[in-house]
This record gives C-alpha cells, structure tokens and sequence, in this order.
C-alpha cells in the first residue's frame, strides 16, 4: 500500500482542506507515514501570503528531496495556484496542484497507481513516456475530466502541472478532524475584496459559502464523535451566506448551529471589523456555549495606511467595534493582525498606528512585515521601506503586544473560566485553552484531553499562566508575582 506525508502550511482554513484531502487520501487506499523522510509520497499544502511562506515551502522541498529521493512531491495550495511553473522546476517534485483542482488530489494519486500498475505490462505504455491516468466516472464533470486528463498526459518539463480557473463552487470533503481537540470546519471560501497587498482573491477565488444543511450535518458528526469545541473558518468569514440562493448571514448560521445541535463550545475564527455586526456581539455574550473571543485583523491604525491598503474601514470605525464588544462581554479574548512596513508608510504613520494599538485593550497580536506579492497594486508602488526600518518598526509593535498580553493574564488571576484541554503538554503539566483564548498550564490536575472543565486561574509564572480545578496546589497558589 503506497504511503504519503501530508504537511500544512498557513491559516486555519488551510489546515481544513488539508485535513479534508487526508481523509481523501486515506479513502483512496494510500496510508499515512509519521515522517516524510519514510513516505513514498509527500503532499505539501501550502500558503502563499508572504514571501517567507514561499521560501519555507521550497526549503521543505529540498530538504525532502535531499533526505528522501525516491520519494514523490506533490505541491497544492495557494503557492502552487500562484507560482505553478517556479515549483515545477524543483528536484523531487512531481505534481503541481492549484486550489483549482485540489479537490482531484486523491484522484490524481490514485489514478498514477493504477497508471503505474499497467505500465508494468510489456504491451502498455512502453513508448509513449507519458502519464495516462484513468479517472473514475461520473465524479468528474466531463469537461473537467477532459482538462484534467489533457494536463496529465501532457506533462511540463518537470512535474505535471494542474492548475486553471477556480470556478464558484465549494468544493467540500467531509471534515476529518486532524486536531485532537479543536477541529476546524471551513464554512466559507475565497474573497471578493481587493486589498492593495492581497494575492489571496487571485488564488482563493470568490467568496462562496458551505450550505448551512450540510454544516449543520457536520458539525453534528463532530458532536457525535465527542469533540467539546469546533472552530467556524474562512477566508473572508463575515461574507458567509452572501452567495446563496437563500441569503444566510454568519449569525445566522451560528444561531442554527446553537439550536440544532449540541455541541458544546463554538469558537469563530478571524472576521473582519465590519463583520462584527452588533447582532454577532449580542449572540456571543448571551450565549453560554459560544467562545468569549474574537480575532479581528487590523493591519495599521493609521488611516492614511488604512487608505493606501484599500481596507474598507477608518481605525475610529475598528475602536468603535472593539470598545462594542467589550462592553457586552467583559474579559472577552481580542486578537488582531497588525502589518508594518507597508509601502509609503512614514514615521508618523507608524507612531499613529503604534499609539493607536496601544490605546486598544488587545489581549495578544499577530504582527508581520509587509510582503510584496507579484501582481498585487501595492508590488507595483516604487516606496518600499528598507528591511532594518520594517524590522525595528515590527519589533516596536511586539513589544507593546507582550506587555498587553502579560497585563490580560495578570487580570485573569483568580477569576473561574471555561475552558477545553488540549492533547499537548507543557513544563510536565495538562494544558487547556479558556473560552477567552489563554493557554493554561494545570499542574497535578490529572485533566484528560478533550474535556470543558471550569478552571480557577491561579498566577502568571515564568511568563506561563497557570490553573487549577479543585484545590490549588502549590505552583498554582494565586498570585500576581512574575517568576
């Protein structure tokens, strides 16, 4: 039985494809390797929001190539939507599959074997030197089917390459939960808007929406196999329902999910600001089984950045929608992206965005440096900043981040919060993660993974905050004092 290592790369809703093409994968007859350098077949699903995410992914190829060379390289994803032909030219890989035609991966991998299996008789395929693969009918539109056959037999001068229009459907495989504890479900794709510096409309596509039906069904499946908390997922979230023939908003299939099923905890991933409606604020403050937290993408605080970004907000419009929700939802988890070095981006415009983040009650951050994407408007601008100046500006930023998260931990302590514990250990002890997004450390608890406990928070420590259910033991003993 053929074996094959599947790496993920990127945001939550990557990891939900790549869990959804390992069952695919497993459905098909391969089995799964722990280690890619074992694997007969490595599947890289892969990001391509920034540079570094590109130079990453080739890193791992090479890596795997030089450590394993018989083993065979598939590359899928944005990088492989985006930048086809320059992964096709690297030793070891031998498929490049957009997100076009992603949702074939177990069928082109299933179809090489059986391709492999018939090469091997004396009458079949000695001359020709090409890939024939059979592919399994009536699953493939006939059209489809025919452009996938045609790019298969006709192979570039490296790797085969599958890569064309991403058409407006959601293409769903049911959800394989590759997290112990917190599943993902994708419940919306691609993006209709038009950042300056956003390759991610090109190689997602538009936005379109999982039905609630067959979220509803999921999430259901998730229930009954004894998962506490599942995260909702997308690429632009908030835009979830748009584009179907009876118009569902996100609360909306939140408030379905709530009824109709039980699933304990529901956590919804980053959403931008004007998708945080005073609707949504409402249900996740009211409702006991809706996690406290929200990620909202900021990307600066300066309107003029904000401008130049082709973001669709001012930053009075985003402190208007954070100060809403907290309001509502006190000690409530609030994560943000911030990007820094935008082109043009002055000293002030950086000082403006830096006091504005720090007027804001975040509870962490994520910051990152602008990367220029080829085909972007902002790629094109001739006022790209100097790396050392993007860096410092960066550094500034994680600096007030550290401070705010250590001020939210320390306000935490001896508060009773919700929480799921997590298949991970850390410094010998459980971990959990509380409705509010802190990662918990519960020393001598004896907690078993996959379980909603309530939990005291007990001290910040060694920069970790710890907890304890029932009587606190000694490293948990409730203080405010930084070890």
């Amino acid at each position: 039985m053929p074996t094959f290592h599947l790496l993920n790369f990127g945001c939550r809703a990557s990891q939900a494809d790549g869990a959804a093409m390992k069952r695919q994968l497993l459905n098909s007859g391969l089995a799964e390797s722990a280690q890619a350098e074992n694997c007969e077949i490595a599947v890289l699903n892969t990001c391509t929001v920034t540079s570094a995410a590109d130079a990453e992914v080739r890193q791992i190829i090479r890596r795997i190539h030089r450590s394993n060379p018989q083993c065979r390289i598939m590359v899928t994803g944005c990088y492989a939507q985006r930048s086809a032909q320059e992964i096709a030219e690297l030793s070891g890989v031998e498929w490049v599959v957009g997100n076009s035609h992603k949702h074939l991966v177990a069928k082109v991998l299933g179809g090489r074997q059986k391709s492999e299996a018939r090469s091997k008789k004396p009458e079949e395929n000695r001359d020709s030197g090409l890939v024939r693969i059979n592919l399994p009918d009536p699953e493939i539109p006939t059209k489809e089917e025919a452009d996938l056959q045609s790019r298969i037999t006709n192979p570039g001068p490296r790797a085969t390459v599958l890569v064309g229009e991403i058409a407006e459907e959601f293409h769903f495989a049911p959800v394989f939960p590759d997290d112990m504890t917190r599943p993902t479900l994708k419940v919306q794709d691609g993006c209709d808007s038009r950042c300056s510096f956003c390759i991610i409309p090109e190689v997602r596509g538009p936005s379109r929406s999982l039905k609630p039906e067959i979220v509803i069904a999921q999430v259901r499946e998730l229930d009954q196999k004894g998962y506490k908390e599942i995260v909702l997922s997308g690429i632009n979230l908030g835009r979830y329902g748009k584009d179907l023939e009876r118009r569902v908003t996100l609360p909306g299939l939140v408030e379905r999910i709530l009824d109709e099923t039980s699933m304990p905890r529901i956590r919804i991933s980053s959403i931008e600001p004007m998708d945080v409606t005073p609707e949504l604020i409402r249900l996740v403050a009211t409702e006991p089984r809706m996690a406290r937290h929200f990620h909202i993408p900021l990307q600066s605080g300066c309107d003029h950045t904000l401008r130049a970004m082709n973001r669709r907000y001012w930053a009075s419009h985003y402190a208007e929608r954070i100060w809403a929700v907290l309001e509502q939802i006190p000690h409530c988890g609030i994560g943000a992206d911030v990007m820094v070095g935008f082109p043009g981006e002055t000293h002030e415009d950086h000082q403006t965005s830096l006091r504005f983040i720090e007027s804001l009650p975040f509870t962490y951050l994520h910051v990152f440096p602008y990367s220029s994407r080829p085909g972007t408007p902002a790629a094109k601008r001739t006022d790209h900043l100097n790396g050392r100046i993007i860096h410092e500006r960066g550094q500034e930023i994680r600096n007030v981040a550290t401070r705010k998260r250590q001020e939210f931990m320390e306000s935490q302590i001896g508060l009773e919060l919700s929480a799921v514990t997590l298949a991970d250990r850390e410094r010998g002890a459980p971990v959990a993660l509380t409705t509010n997004y802190l990662k918990l450390l519960l020393p001598e608890s004896g907690v078993t993974s996959n379980v909603l406990v309530n939990v005291k928070i007990g001290r910040v420590h060694g920069g970790a905050l710890y907890g304890y259910v029932g009587a606190p033991p000694a490293l948990c003993a409730p203080t405010n004092v930084m070890g």
